[in-house]
């Protein structure tokens, strides 16, 4: 059985709900197809911390996305853990950055929140607007057909639309099968992700410590009967990433005290380790006739600085903006002169986050004695200039240049 829509959206992730939610007020007849079940509330994790491992620190730009979308009322408050500081120091010198809200007169920095629920939170959106979901589906086929792309199911539906954006993920099955070119290369480095309850609180703040081996990270939960809790991300070479997994609990976390050198005193316990692989990719154009990539099917970035998730979410935002506009004009939207548009306002930004993130970690990871000593010293002068490190703050909040409209504050119009 055949069906028509003037838009088909393959993934609803955050990113691809997020863009379909921010349709949701137009004329336009949009589907959404996902391999996943959505009509499943989202669980809490069987873990022993009762946190999910997979977290996304939210910068102000995405809070602002999903709060005009009427999304982030609906995370519970007590899920979400605003942190107010950033400490980044150096395992290889006396190096160390401090970043505080306050110098900005801001209240925090941003938001460390559980995936499942910024997930769950937009598909309850998104289920109170007349968008079609197909769930449980997996793409099985992508035909150009005339001036429509024909979306072929395992359930065998046939799906026809003008314009298809593919949202599904770094793995991207869209893009593989409409043929996008990609620049892709291994960290050589793997993540080791977790969920650790530490003896003292986290201080609102995000901690990041550079090593030989890669960086660790330690991100902010909300407490729970009175126990403190925080993510972490620790890259690491492939051959210690098989080491940390061999290791039982507490031989795991006394190599992980070492490793943070006890910051927030000794680490008590931790949940199941989970590790993958990182590599990073971005294709070499993000539109073609009739078809665009968002997301991580468009770019995959080191987890450095959390910042892939954001990323996504200003691609969805911009190229809602992008359709919108050319709705009014009376444009095609499945045109390539439009879709242009949204490649060249996000390709720059996102190539230019991606190679920030590759400088640092090729600078941490420099061996060499006039290489360390130049890093210390460099992150002990940006340490007291004010003014810059607020302008790197800013960067990384997200508020900063010709934002999307959903990305500013309601009251900026």
């Amino acid at each position: 059985m055949a069906q028509q829509y003037d838009l088909i959206i393959v993934g609803a992730g955050m990113v691809g709900a997020t863009l379909a939610l921010a349709l949701a007020d137009t004329a336009l007849r949009i589907a959404v197809v996902d391999a996943a079940m959505l009509d499943r509330a989202a669980r809490n994790p069987e873990t022993a911390s009762g946190y999910d491992p997979r977290v996304s620190a939210l910068s102000a730009a995405s809070e602002t996305i999903l709060d005009n979308l009427g999304a982030w009322q609906q995370i519970p408050e007590q899920s979400r853990c605003s942190y107010r500081h950033m400490h980044v120091w150096d395992a290889e010198g006396t190096g160390e950055i401090s970043f505080d809200a306050a110098a900005l007169s801001e209240s925090r920095l941003g938001h460390i929140v559980e995936n499942h629920h910024i997930q769950q939170a937009l598909l309850d959106s998104l289920k109170q607007t007349s968008i079609t979901l197909f769930s449980g589906q997996r793409v099985e086929g992508l035909v150009r057909e005339s001036a429509e792309w024909r979306l072929v199911l395992e359930s065998g539906k046939r799906l026809y639309a003008p314009l298809i954006v593919a949202a599904d993920g770094a793995q991207s099955r869209v893009r593989e099968l409409a043929g996008f070119e990609m620049r892709e290369w291994d960290y050589l480095h793997h993540a080791v992700v977790t969920t650790v309850q530490t003896e003292n609180m986290h201080q609102d703040t995000a901690w990041q410590r550079f090593l030989p081996s890669g960086p660790l990270a330690f991100l902010p939960l909300p407490d729970r009967n009175g126990a403190h809790y925080c993510s972490i991300v620790w890259s690491v070479l492939p051959e210690i990433a098989s080491e940390l997994m061999a290791l039982d609990e507490q031989a795991f976390i006394q190599r992980l005290d070492e490793a943070f050198e006890g910051r927030l005193g000794a680490v008590l316990a931790t949940d199941a380790r989970h590790c993958f692989a990182l590599r990073q990719r971005h294709a070499k154009h993000y539109a073609m006739q009739g078809l665009v990539v968002i997301g991580d099917a468009a770019h995959s970035i080191h987890p450095l600085a959390g910042q892939g998730v954001n990323l996504g979410l200003l691609d969805a935002a911009e190229l809602a903006d992008v359709l919108k506009a050319a709705l009014l004009r009376g444009e095609d939207l499945a045109g390539l002169t439009v879709l242009q548009r949204y490649e060249r306002r996000r390709i720059g930004a996102n190539l230019a986050m991606m190679a920030a993130m590759e400088g640092f970690e090729r600078l941490f990871h420099a061996d060499a004695l006039p290489l360390r000593w130049l890093r210390n010293a460099g992150m002990r002068l940006l340490d007291d200039q004010g003014f810059l490190k607020a302008g790197i703050m800013r960067r990384a909040m997200g508020p900063t240049g010709d934002l999307p409209a959903l990305a500013r504050a309601r009251f900026e119009g």
